[in-house]
């Protein structure tokens, strides 16, 4: 087997691993968009309520996002991403536990600044998937999404407490909906991938 096989077979390895581990995208999606659900349904969610509700949410990304890292296929251009945003998301969780008595505004500026790195590590990951995967697209509105609202979330600190609800609300159900589109997207290619090896 020469030089160009080899490469040419490790890199269809790396798509398999990756577009087999679909499921664990969607259940970020999931998660984002359960917790989308909950600030809209609780409209009059207190804010140490909302600061328990983001803390169980960013926690639970951060978990999925570290399992994500350990299942990637070795080489993995957003392996690195995935350890970053996995240990940012757990100490937001974290701090917002261990700190439920937090001001409105601190509570503003924490998920405004994570909401801006975690959407800026999606389009980086998406720029450097691009030649890996199909449909990266998905990723990037993801990030550009999440980019946004924390944009708006640290421009309009004096926001009322209703409407940091809906935006909070809104920014998740649509995030989580990008990352179940791409994760079906992906589950849809590596069927895809399987019938043409089959058929070869």
């Amino acid at each position: 087997m020469n030089e160009n096989t080899s490469a040419g077979a490790g890199f269809g390895d790396t798509v398999d691993r990756l577009t087999r581990n679909w499921w664990l995208l969607a259940l970020r999606g999931v998660a984002a968009i359960l917790f989308g659900v909950i600030a809209f349904i609780w409209p009059g969610i207190t804010l140490i309520g909302l600061t328990f509700l983001f803390g169980a949410y960013a926690l639970v990304n951060g978990v999925l996002a570290f399992w994500a890292a350990y299942n990637a296929p070795k080489g993995y251009p957003r392996f690195g991403g995935l350890i970053f945003e996995g240990v940012l998301s757990v100490a937001a969780g974290v701090l917002a536990f261990i700190w439920p008595g937090l001001t409105a505004l601190s509570l503003l500026i924490i998920i405004g600044v994570w909401a801006i790195i975690n959407g800026a590590i999606e389009i980086a990951a998406a720029i450097r998937l691009r030649k890996v995967i199909a449909n990266e697209w998905w990723l990037v509105l993801a990030g550009i999404v999440s980019v946004l609202f924390g944009l708006l979330i640290l421009a309009r600190p004096g926001a009322g407490a209703l409407a940091l609800v809906w935006w909070i609300g809104t920014f998740a159900i649509i995030f989580g909906a990008l990352l179940i589109g791409l994760s079906f997207r992906m589950r849809r290619w590596s069927r895809s991938a399987s019938s043409r090896t089959s058929a070869a």
